[in-house]
């Protein structure tokens, strides 16, 4: 299951980023596409990657967003898959290094991006391809009392 190619679970149309952009700017994003991953690209060629969680570990004041490139905070050595990486390369990367994301690159060039939710994603509809299976948690849950 986990030898299929990365390909064939990587989200292909990615919301990027040029080094220029600001803080500002990715904060938007983050919050309007509901992401938390931003590959930065220049002339296609991935030159880094940043992350809510580079966001916060900067403890950069929200009121300097405006003012900082992300070319000053984003993660410039990344592991990189490529296309034909299998899955499970993908999937152990994530175990041993405790990161969310790896970018997919052909040569220099962003081709996509898998997360781990992509892999749980792949696996869960592996086994339950049409499952709903939480409904009996949310039938279970009380809902609150209207006043």
């Amino acid at each position: 299951m986990m030898n299929e190619k990365v390909e064939s679970i990587m989200m292909k149309d990615l919301v990027t980023l040029g080094p220029e952009s600001t803080l500002a700017h990715v904060s938007e994003i983050f919050k309007t596409k509901k992401i938390h991953h931003i590959p930065i690209v220049d002339e296609g060629k991935l030159v880094g990657l940043v992350t809510t969680y580079d966001m916060w570990r900067k403890n950069v004041r929200h009121e300097d967003y405006s003012n900082i490139a992300v070319k000053e905070i984003m993660s410039k050595k990344l592991i990189k898959l490529e296309p034909e990486d299998k899955i499970g390369t993908a999937a152990e990367l994530f175990l041993d290094n405790r990161f969310h994301a790896l970018p997919v690159v052909n040569g220099e060039y962003l081709v996509g991006l898998v997360t781990t939710f992509d892999i749980l994603r792949y696996e869960f509809k592996k086994e339950y391809p049409n499952a709903i299976l939480y409904k009996e948690v949310l039938d279970r849950t009380p809902t609150p009392e209207k006043d």
